[in-house]
């Protein structure tokens, strides 16, 4: 037995003040966790900030008709989820039987954006069918986030309203910007499809997410806007319950076989040519080595911005031409295009397109609005109860 001064000095020898070393390392510790969940929590509502701004198009009201620039048309529905798309059908040739496209518009757009697409392709012999995509145009507005996802099962289910028609022997879609996804995803998905134009699309949804916020002119570095857009893409697709490989316009045209034109204006700002060069690169590699792949075209727009490529005369030409060689005519592929180069295809009076996500006002100062009460609501003046108009001027 060990007893006496010594023994209660071996007893509490371990018992004093914790080491200051020891008590530092454990005090970074839960300051750099408390650091970094402080980081996820404010990252997480960025994202959920974005999708309220980014998800929802404010709509605009329709600037014309096809009889005002002096074509025949009827009105009919797009039936999808529930839901009846406003479309127009528009012969061509007398409504004789031949080729049909499908005619996608972008975001914050409408069918009637595509008016001078439809004016053009209808002269070049092809009946057309164009529809506003839920949340635009005619349509009421939508109480969940509308992505890729949407403009493509919208656009699929055009495609089964065109090849309704009996004048239609085969069909192409054709989409700008969000509805060249939209085209891109359906064509993957519908064997029917015999052609795709893609006009000024995105490459795949990180990128536009990440140019969104370039556009939106937020001070984020690459190192950080990177994970940023994969969280926030994320983020953005769950209430619908997308993958984000799903709207993929990547992999949906690498999955196409049918022969593509993938057209874009080298002054592009909104959706810059690198995202033309992905799907390009997509494209052919998924055909490399098959002896009887059909052709990817390509078409670079000199001075061509994000919008109205129709109105140069080369565009015009390389769509009809190649459209006419995809669907077998109904006109040969000169005459298809000296016939759609004959149309002074212009765009409709008073239409500007910018997202409403993206529009000025942006930098440190639209950032740091995350932090606000609401920033992760939708603007109740687009999105409300079914009947509620948007904003006056939208």
């Amino acid at each position: 037995m060990v007893s006496g001064p010594l023994s209660l000095q071996r007893l509490t020898a371990g018992a004093g003040v914790p080491s200051a070393l020891r008590v530092s390392t454990v005090r970074r510790a839960s300051i750099a966790a408390a650091v970094a969940a402080a980081q996820v929590g404010l990252a997480y509502r960025f994202a959920l900030a974005y999708r309220a701004r980014a998800g929802y198009p404010r709509r605009h009201e329709m600037q014309a008709t096809p009889a005002d620039l002096g074509m025949p048309f009827e009105d009919t529905v797009v039936p999808v989820d529930g839901l009846d798309l406003p479309a127009w059908f528009i012969p061509a040739r007398d409504g004789a039987p031949g080729p049909g496209v499908v005619l996608v518009h972008g975001w914050e757009s409408g069918r009637d954006r595509t008016l001078p697409m439809a004016h053009f392709l209808r002269a070049a012999g092809f009946h057309c069918l164009l529809f506003d995509v839920r949340g635009h145009g005619a349509n009421e507005p939508e109480l969940l986030p509308i992505s890729g996802g949407e403009f493509g099962s919208d656009t699929r289910a055009a495609v089964d309203v065109l090849f309704s028609r009996h004048e239609v022997t085969a069909g192409a879609v054709s989409g700008h910007s969000m509805g060249a996804i939209g085209a891109i995803l359906a064509a993957a998905a519908d064997r029917r499809v015999a052609a795709l134009v893609a006009t000024s699309g995105p490459a795949g949804p990180y990128r536009l997410t990440r140019q969104t916020f370039r556009l939106a002119n937020l001070p984020i570095p690459d190192p950080i806007a990177y994970p940023l857009a994969w969280l926030t893409t994320r983020v953005f697709l769950r209430p619908r319950g997308h993958r984000v490989a799903a709207v993929s316009a990547i992999r949906a045209i690498a999955a196409f076989r049918g022969p593509v034109l993938l057209a874009h204006g080298d002054e592009d700002a909104v959706v810059p040519l690198r995202h033309f060069e992905r799907l390009r690169a997509a494209a052919v590699a998924a055909r490399a080595g098959d002896p009887e792949a059909l052709p990817v075209e390509d078409l670079v727009i000199e001075g061509g911005q994000h919008s109205w490529l129709y109105e140069f005369e080369a565009y015009r030409r390389s769509v009809a031409r190649f459209l006419a060689v995809s669907l077998g005519g109904p006109y040969s592929p000169d005459e298809a295009a000296d016939r759609a180069a004959a149309v002074p295809a212009e765009r409709l009076p008073d239409v500007g397109e910018q997202f409403s996500a993206v529009e000025k006002g942006g930098g440190v100062r639209r950032l740091a609005r995350i932090a606000l009460p609401g920033a992760t609501r939708p603007d109740p003046g687009i999105v409300g109860p079914p009947g509620l108009p948007g904003p006056p001027g939208s």
